[in-house]
């Protein structure tokens, strides 16, 4: 009789299946900046999407926010959506630290960091300062990309993992951003919706929870600076946002656990904007971009539906909670 299976083994096979797979080529790669991570690879439905141009998800790839991890390991997922009639902007961004006393473009020299800076959590403000470049240069992007013909930017939806979840709640939430933060704009994107995946959606409870080794800490820091920047950064203080989101959580995450999704979640209702959530109950942190994965389906049915302008599924009246 076989008992009950070991989390850490089971989110360690999920990992080891998601990171086996071989990276997929994209169709084309376009800069929206100087820094060697400000790239955008496209990857484009098979012979052109039926029925005219397809629409366009503009994909942020997790790893919390650490420059070892980069859009590689989203490769698959971002061609697994393309096979299903979607065109797929997978945007890289800047990540970890930069190396010591190394120059940002335009000159500006970064402090010294200690042993180990290469696994820090992301960078204050480049980080921040390239998911906004990116969806403003998306229109820009599409027409560089030589495949403008098969993308329709005017269905545009936002969705990412894990940390690329944050980003692309974050991105959609610009325009709550407090006056004179420097990503904010004056009116909403204009987006068919989001679709955040496992994401590191409210700060405040994954830095109680040390999420990711605690990564919130190392991208925002701690103390006065950390409290100074939290209401720019979290998505969770920049609602109500007006925009269609959908959250997709897998029950058995370990990495990012469901009560910080449920939490947003919360947030969003006491704002006066529920959040459609979706739980994947077998699922882990992985299994949703996973492209072999059983709960793929599940991910990839919510960007559709978002992309449909649809705002609830068949059988949902709330358009609430959804478990599969």
């Amino acid at each position: 009789m076989t008992g009950p299976r070991d989390p850490a083994a089971v989110t360690a096979a999920e990992e080891a299946s998601l990171l086996g797979l071989a990276p997929v080529a994209p169709d084309a790669t376009v800069a929206y900046g100087e820094h060697p991570d400000q790239v955008v690879d496209f990857h484009l439905p098979p012979g052109g999407a039926v029925g005219g141009a397809a629409p366009l998800v503009l994909l942020f790839h997790g790893g919390a926010w650490r420059a070892p991890y980069d859009r590689q390991h989203l490769s698959p997922f971002a061609a697994h959506l393309a096979s299903r009639g979607f065109a797929v902007a997978s945007a890289e961004y800047r990540r970890g630290a930069a190396p010591s006393g190394a120059a940002a473009p335009g000159g500006e020299a970064h402090r010294e960091h200690p042993p180990g800076a290469r696994h820090l959590a992301g960078r204050w403000p480049e980080t921040f300062d390239d998911i906004a470049a990116v969806m403003d240069a998306v229109p820009r992007l599409v027409g560089e990309s030589g495949h403008a013909g098969r993308v329709d930017t005017g269905r545009l939806v936002l969705a990412g993992h894990s940390a690329g979840g944050h980003a692309a709640l974050w991105a959609a939430a610009r325009h709550r951003l407090p006056p004179g933060a420097p990503w904010r704009l004056s009116t909403p994107p204009r987006v068919h919706g989001v679709v955040a995946l496992a994401p590191i959606a409210d700060l405040t409870t994954a830095r109680a929870l040390r999420v990711c080794s605690d990564a919130v800490d190392q991208l925002l820091g701690t103390g006065d600076e950390g409290a100074a920047r939290l209401p720019c950064a979290d998505p969770a203080a920049l609602l109500p946002t007006g925009v269609r989101t959908t959250v997709v959580q897998g029950g058995t995450d370990v990495d990012v656990p469901p009560q910080v999704a449920d939490s947003f979640a919360v947030a969003a209702a006491a704002a006066g904007q529920p959040v459609r959530t979706v739980r994947a109950a077998a699922a882990g942190h992985f299994p949703l971009i996973d492209p072999t994965a059983a709960a793929v389906r599940t991910a990839v049915a919510e960007i559709a539906r978002i992309a449909s302008g649809d705002t609830e599924a068949p059988g949902d009246p709330t358009g609430s909670f959804r478990r599969t």
